[in-house]
């Protein structure tokens, strides 16, 4: 059985169509669907049960041995979340017991780490792990995944790891699936619907000198390649370690708001609003994830360049009476 953590979310759910797609579905879902929107990303999936991630920690040591793989994607994934104490049960422990699952029964663990742990990029972004205690995240959330990565490079050193274990820190990802996140959703998904109700598609000014309004720019990676990696991750047991998962090309939310406007049936206009100086110090001008190591460990499929991923999105499911996959 292959155990889906977060697995009504965004990408896990986008990863359970992934999985659907190659045939398999002995899978286990474990999420806090609550009164949210997060049921209809399973919809239309295929999986043998789902769990509340409230139980799934006492059901994992009695029937640990009907798992051979967790994709742990499960987390608080805001960056505006102020509470450290509950992201540190939520992104830090939580992990930690799934990780010695592997460890005990010789499974195998891919968990979500994100490019916030890179914080303003000071220290770079490469996926180096002899420099990750050099990184500043700007955010809670960042520095959960931070340290849940500093924890499981010292389990490394130890000898205490699972079969496979593999955390990949996430990029900006955008695309299907993402409709219940609200605020926290990709610029697309907000692109859109401003373009389909007020006409018009908004984007933050830039406050920071030598960089224009519309010039930040971002490693933008489309969720159907996220998730090809992640299928790709279940078919090679031998890799393991810590892997940036962007495109390695950053590009302008300029660039995106056009690429947008280009797969709407009528253009709209382009326009800069004031960002909220609540995010003013905390926000990422730049990021851009070097690809090298998953690249040298044999991932050599192409990924969707930003005009490419965004047409996808816009036409075939923004656009569509069904949205999901």
């Amino acid at each position: 059985m292959i155990v889906v953590t977060g697995g009504a979310g965004f990408i896990g759910s986008a990863l359970i169509w992934q999985l659907n797609q190659r045939g398999i579905t002995d899978i286990l879902v474990v999420d806090n669907l609550a009164s949210t929107e997060k049921w209809r990303n399973l919809a239309a999936r295929q999986y043998v049960d789902y769990m509340h991630r409230d139980t799934f920690l006492d059901w994992l040591p009695r029937h640990g041995n009907e798992v051979t793989t967790i994709f742990h994607l499960g987390a608080c994934s805001a960056t505006t979340e102020r509470d450290v104490d509950f992201l540190m049960r939520n992104n830090y422990d939580y992990t930690k017991a799934v990780w010695k699952w592997g460890v005990t029964h010789v499974g195998r663990v891919i968990y979500a780490s994100s490019a916030a742990t890179y914080g303003g990029g000071e220290a770079g972004y490469d996926d180096d792990t002899g420099q990750i205690d050099c990184l500043r995240p700007l955010n809670a959330y960042g520095y959960s995944k931070q340290r849940f990565d500093q924890w499981a490079l010292m389990q490394v050193a130890l000898g205490e790891v699972p079969a496979q274990w593999v955390g990949l820190k996430f990029f900006n990802v955008y695309g299907p699936n993402e409709y219940h996140k609200g605020g926290m959703a990709s610029v697309v998904y907000h692109a859109f619907g401003q373009a389909r109700d007020d006409g018009e598609i908004r984007l933050f000014k830039s406050y920071r000198e030598g960089i224009g309004d519309g010039q930040q720019r971002r490693d933008f990676v489309y969720v159907k390649d996220a998730v090809a990696v992640m299928s790709w991750l279940l078919d090679q047991p031998q890799v393991s370690g810590l892997f940036n998962l962007g495109t390695g090309q950053a590009r302008t939310f300029r660039e995106l708001a056009e690429a947008t406007v280009a797969a709407l049936p009528t253009p709209v206009p382009i326009r800069y609003i004031d960002m909220p100086e609540t995010l003013r110090d905390r926000y990422q001008y730049f990021t851009e994830a070097p690809m090298a190591r998953l690249r040298a460990a044999g991932y050599d499929a192409p990924f969707a360049s930003l005009e490419e991923g965004v047409t996808d999105y816009v036409q075939t499911h923004l656009s569509a009476d069904d949205p999901y996959i």
